[in-house]
């Protein structure tokens, strides 16, 4: 057994193990820890507590110590820097007509790099506005293109439920989300009504479509010509949640029907 501390950093919401180096740490501690990317700080999510080596990822990096007020002084002075360098990036792609979004930037908590994160719908040449960048912050640059769900991810924001995006809030990795779960739950395929902030299909889909799923077996399929008690008719409409559906008869009638009934038939 390892004893292990879960950190999580900014603008990620997944917990990364590290070792807890007989620390004593609490949730919500600011802590300085080694990565593969150098010294940086971090927040105490999990405190430490006891991990089997067979789930511990090789190469285990290790808590060094609880976070200073220098440390916590030195991590605000960088968000300050983070934000007026993404300020200048946005003035220098602008003046020279690249055709990108800047979304953020990150710095490395020992200043030794500094990461673009930007959106684009093309291939941009950015080795002018890279060397502009470097000669004003006189750090490593790297510039990252990301996707429209990740770009959400990173600026957060409500969605059309009047919560805080999902991805912002607490996922820590995207899923697969497809047009069958959409339709699986009976919703109308209208881009504007299952669609997230980031222009995509919503998160939240692939959240309910195992319940939807299950209650969907005990109906029968939208369009589906079917017998029932009161003579054969198509399937006009579902509603899973409330286990019932309504069927247009042969006779010209509209009927509402549930499982149990209709299985009378």
């Amino acid at each position: 057994m390892v004893e292990v501390v879960g950190v999580r950093f900014k603008r990620s919401l997944k917990v990364y193990d590290f070792d807890a180096n007989q620390l004593n740490l609490q949730k919500g501690d600011s802590v300085i820890v080694e990565t593969e990317h150098g010294v940086t700080l971090g927040k105490v999510a999990i405190p430490p507590h006891k991990k089997e080596k067979s789930r511990i990822h090789k190469g285990l990096k290790k808590a060094l110590r609880k976070a200073t007020e220098e440390d916590i002084y030195q991590a605000e002075e960088i968000r300050k820097k983070e934000l007026e360098a993404k300020f200048f990036c946005v003035e220098k792609a602008k003046e020279l007509n690249l055709a990108m979004k800047v979304v953020n930037v990150e710095y490395f908590f020992d200043g030794s790099k500094a990461v673009f994160y930007f959106t684009a719908d093309k291939r941009i040449d950015f080795r002018k506005l890279v060397r502009m960048l470097a000669s004003k912050f006189k750090t490593r640059i790297e510039m990252r293109q990301i996707g429209a769900r990740d770009e959400a991810k990173l600026i957060g924001g409500m969605g059309a439920c009047g919560r805080e995006l999902c991805c912002a809030k607490f996922m820590p990795s995207f899923e697969l989300v497809s047009i069958k779960m959409a339709k699986a739950q009976g919703l109308i395929l209208n881009p504007e009504e299952i669609s997230g902030r980031c222009g995509r299909l919503m998160c939240c889909l692939a959240f309910e479509f195992p319940l939807y799923k299950e209650m969907g077996k005990k109906l029968p399929k939208m369009g589906k010509r079917i017998k029932t008690p009161l003579g054969e008719g198509r399937v006009v409409r579902i509603d899973i949640l409330n286990e019932r559906f309504w069927v247009h008869l042969s006779s010209g009638e509209k009927v509402e029907m549930t499982p149990e009934n209709w299985l009378k038939g």
